[in-house]
This record gives C-alpha cells, structure tokens and sequence, in this order.
C-alpha cells in the first residue's frame, strides 16, 4: 500500500510504536548564494545557512530527522534548483527521501521548499549530505551527519566525541561548477581543484597564508575524531604528526578496533578513529596530502599543502615548527578491517543468488563518456520512483539509458567491477546499503568477515562486493566523484573576479565529474514490495508536488 499524507508525523509514530527514546529533530537549511573565500580566493558559492561546510547535523540512533530544505537560490551562474542526498542512511520505506533527481525525487525549485523527513531505525554512525543534483556539490553544499549510540560498543575507549572532532576532508574550485564542467565533457581531463580543505580552510599556489583549521585537544584524555572525505575529486592520506590512532568505525559501520598511522580516504567515505593525546604538550600537524590525477593540470593545486594543526591546551597559539611531508608508518590496509558486530556476508561463501558483473570504461571520441557494460546513463524526465510506484516491474519498462536492473526481494547480490580505470581510483558509493567488500584493491578474497562500508575505492582491478537486497527502493550506484549536471559554457575574468555563463539546451539529468559521463546503474530493488506490503514506501503529497512545480519551471531555472 502506498501512503498519500501530508502528515508524516503520524505514519511515523505508528512506524516507531514499539521504539523507545525515539525524538523528533528538526533542521532548518537555507540554501543560499553568497561569496567565500576557503583557500582566501573569493568566488560565489552554494551553501547550506551561509557556511562551508554546511550545518553539522546531529542525533541519535532512534531519533526522526525532519531537515526542512528552503531553496533560496537566485545566482544564475550556477544551478538554481536543488536535491540533498543524506549518504550512507539506509531510507527504510522512505526511498522518496534520499534525495538523488530523477531517482527518487523531482528536485526542489528555487523559491520553494521540502521537508526530508527520515526515521533512522536504529542506525548510527558517521555520515553526511550534499547535493544529489547539478553544481551544488562542487559548488559548496555538503555537510556532515553525527548518529550517536547510546549503546554504542566502543564508547568506553574515548572521553570526547563532539563538533571539536569532526574533521572534513575537501578540495575548493575557484570556478562556479558549470564553468568547468563543459570542457571536461568536451574531452579534457577531469577538472583539478585549486585547493584541498580540512574543515573549509585551505591554501593555494600564490595566495594568502590563511590560518590553518584547528583541532584542540587536552593532554591525557581520549578523542573520538570522525574524519569524512567531502571531496569532488581527491582522495587523501590522513595521518597526524608523532600520533597513532584506533579505527573503530567505517562508513557508519562498527568494525574491531585497528590501531594504524594513517589511511587513504576516497571520495565519499567516512572512518572514525580514536586518538590519545598522550604526547608533549605543542601543536602538530594534521596531514592529509591530496591524490589525484592530472594535478599538474591546474597551478594553483598543491597537492601536499593540506594540512591543519592538533593543539594542546597550553601550547603556543601557532603552527607546528616541524616539517609537515614526513609520510606515515602503518598505513591501513583495507582488507583487514573486520566488522565488529554479525561479521560475513549473506550467504557466506555459497554462490549468490545474483551475480551482476558491471565492466566500466573511457570513451573519449565524442567527448569524455564512461560507461558501465558499454551504456551511458542518463537520468529520466520521471524519477525512477515514482515509475516503479505506478507500475514499472520490470527491465523492459526503462528506458536502455536509465541502466535500471531488477533484483528480487531479498536474494543475495553480488556485484563484480571491474575495467580500464584510466589511472584513477573509482569511488564506487551505493545508495541504501551497506555491502560487504569480497574483494577490494589488495588482500584476497574473504568470504568470512571482509570489511562493510558503502564506498569502494576501486582502480584496475576486480572490487566484490555482496548485500542482501532486504531493503526496497531504487537505488543509485556511482562513482562518487563530483557532482554536475548542466551543459553550460563560460568564462572567467581573474582581472575583474566575474564569471559569465551562457546554458545551452539541456535535460534533467543527476550526474557527476564520471556520473556526469554516464558512470552509474539503478537498482530498482522488490518493484512490487515497494508499493504494497509491510516494507511499502511512504509517500507523502508534498514529495508528490515536486514534480509539477519543476516541471513548469522555465529551463534556465531547472
């Protein structure tokens, strides 16, 4: 049964009759245009309440979140509709809010609003926002998502766990997005950012020395930092000066405490880690050097200088004296995560029910294409939802382009990927899941207890991964890098800091840097149990009228 209601508070207390402690949280987001400066070089930007990075969102496992999204956007030089995707939570019976365009929702149009309202069922852990539709992500709008556990397992191993310790991985264009975007579709390389950012501050070739983001710490006690990659583009390493720490959590998923000196981080991906301040007290530095290709592409990019600095109390107000490249020792090795709690994969080391082998590659000859089995995705004019809400069930009711494939209610699926990465490492993200990583860039199979997170960096080799398809929905997989849309060309003046777009003829479509090049499927997961049953979606008008308000939208609007 589908649920028409304007009033989701009720449906939601009768979904939670049985859940304790539960709370109603509310945000507000202004989505909003106004000029910067991260790197010091000033630019318009898209930003939730004025700030980069945007609100920080914070609750607990059993709580309801209801994130009430104003589209206050007016500048046209970068995308003026909008869609805010909640990464890594799981949208049980609430596909309708996971935000992605032209999958599960028509985007929000400039002068209107959207309450995302999303039971979290009992799940905790590290996650974050952004844009799910054309330049906003590029462009600023991307926070992070704090679910605490009351009940959490590790909690006895740190005394801190707080704003102060939530740390952001980023990189900065000094260009609007879709002044960017089309020269890469053109053919070119993708497009290298100015800058990299530890919590919305960084520097770049020739420009000021802003002051360095801080993490403050007191000696002798114990800091749970969450560490998320908010990136478009780059993966980091992250490590901190003369200081081990203890991974305890990946993508939102509680994992046997592993005690490293640093980690490479993709795109997309989150890790927390304790970390015992236990060293003199002074200031050392937070490193987290950018990997990315072609960075000799943009000169203002140096890719070492991303750094912050860990304070003491009672140490200078100052940055470190010590030199900043020296790399770590003990870098993780991914394969060797183990999931703390109901470690394994479904099925365990039987066959899946469902092997669905996605092959990626380049195409180049008539501008920058990837695609997944020789199809290029593109988004349809009506989100896939509500398709499968008005009947569609089956592979033939898409259209080839939407690369849409069925999986049964509750059937093991395993997913092979696999191709030509042209030198980069993928950061394949998979919505409404998490799944289990059979087989990442290094280690060897393990059918018994491989690492579970929701992001998989991936370069030439072979990635498994495995879920159980026990949550119903349509749900996206992509590489994570970037997020863009629009077909625009423009140019910059850096004599007079002015930015002129002209937008050619275009469709609605949800893309990135590689899913803009058509790098994605659609998992249209239990059709029919997504409209009637007990796991059936929650569907309310205002989510309906979405589509009609941007429908009549004219084009430069969308």
């Amino acid at each position: 049964m589908v649920f028409l209601t304007s009033s989701f508070r009720l449906l939601v207390q009768l979904a939670l009759f049985s859940t304790v402690l539960a709370a109603d949280v509310y945000y507000t987001f202004n989505v909003v245009n106004a000029n910067i400066a991260p790197d010091g070089f000033s630019r318009p930007a898209v930003l939730v309440n004025g700030v980069f990075p945007g609100t920080l969102v914070e609750a607990t496992n059993n709580d309801v979140l209801h994130i009430t999204v104003n589209n206050q956007l007016t500048n046209p030089l970068m995308r003026r509709s909008t869609a805010v995707h909640w990464h890594g939570l799981f949208q049980g019976r609430t596909a309708s809010e996971d935000g992605p365009a032209m999958v599960t929702q028509c985007p929000i149009a400039p002068g209107h609003s959207y309450t995302y309202d999303i039971p979290l069922n009992g799940q905790a852990g590290t996650h974050w926002y952004h844009s799910h539709l054309s330049s906003q992500y590029v462009d600023g709008l991307r926070g992070v998502i704090v679910v605490k556990d009351p009940n959490d397992p590790h909690l006895s191993l740190y005394d801190e766990d707080n704003a102060n310790t939530v740390v952001t991985l980023g990189d900065w264009y000094h260009l609007p997005a879709p002044g960017i975007q089309a020269t890469y579709l053109a053919g070119n390389h993708e497009p290298v950012p100015d800058s990299g950012t530890i919590n919305g501050i960084g520097r770049y070739v020739g420009g000021p020395a802003v002051t360095r983001a801080r993490v403050n710490v007191v000696q002798g006690k114990k800091y749970r930092l969450r560490i998320v990659n908010i990136s478009a583009y780059g993966s980091f390493e992250f490590s901190i000066e003369n200081h081990s720490f203890t991974i305890i959590e990946v993508d939102g998923i509680n994992h046997v405490p592993k005690t490293v000196g640093g980690f490479e981080i993709f795109a997309g991906q989150r890790y927390s880690v304790v970390l015992n301040a236990n060293q003199p007290i002074r200031n050392y530095w937070i490193r987290a050097p950018m990997d990315l290709q072609h960075s000799s592409d943009n000169d203002n990019l140096d890719e070492e200088n991303v750094y912050a600095v860990l304070h003491y109390d009672g140490a200078p107000n100052a940055e470190p004296t010590t030199r900043k490249d020296r790399s770590p020792s003990n870098v993780l090795q991914e394969h060797t995560l183990v999931p703390l709690e109901n470690p394994g994969p479904p099925g365990g080391s039987a066959p899946a029910d469902r092997i669905i082998d996605l092959r990626y590659s380049r195409d180049t000859s008539g501008g920058t294409q990837w695609k997944f089995n020789g199809i290029q995705y593109h988004s349809p004019s009506t989100p896939t939802l509500l398709q499968i809400l008005g009947g569609a069930s089956n592979p033939g009711d898409f259209t080839t382009s939407e690369h849409t494939l069925v999986l049964n209610h509750n059937e093991v699926v395993e997913i092979h990927l696999h191709g030509s990465a042209n030198g980069h490492v993928h950061p394949f993200h998979l919505h409404g899941h998490a799944f289990d990583i059979i087989q990442g860039e290094s280690g060897p199979a393990n059918y018994v207890n491989p690492p579970r997170r929701d992001v998989i960096g991936i370069k030439d080799g072979t990635g498994i991964i495995r879920f159980r398809a026990d949550n119903p929905g349509p749900w996206f997989l992509h590489c994570h890098i970037g997020m863009l849309l629009i077909h625009p060309l423009c140019t910059h003046s850096f004599s007079l800091n002015a930015f002129h777009c002209s937008l050619l003829p275009h469709s609605a479509r949800e893309l990135d840097w590689h899913l803009e090049a058509g790098l994605a499927v659609v998992f249209a997961e239990a059709p029919a149990e997504q409209r009637s049953g007990p796991q059936s979606q929650i569907i309310k008008q205002e989510w309906l009228d979405l589509c009609p308000i941007y429908n009549a939208l004219s084009p430069d609007l969308q």
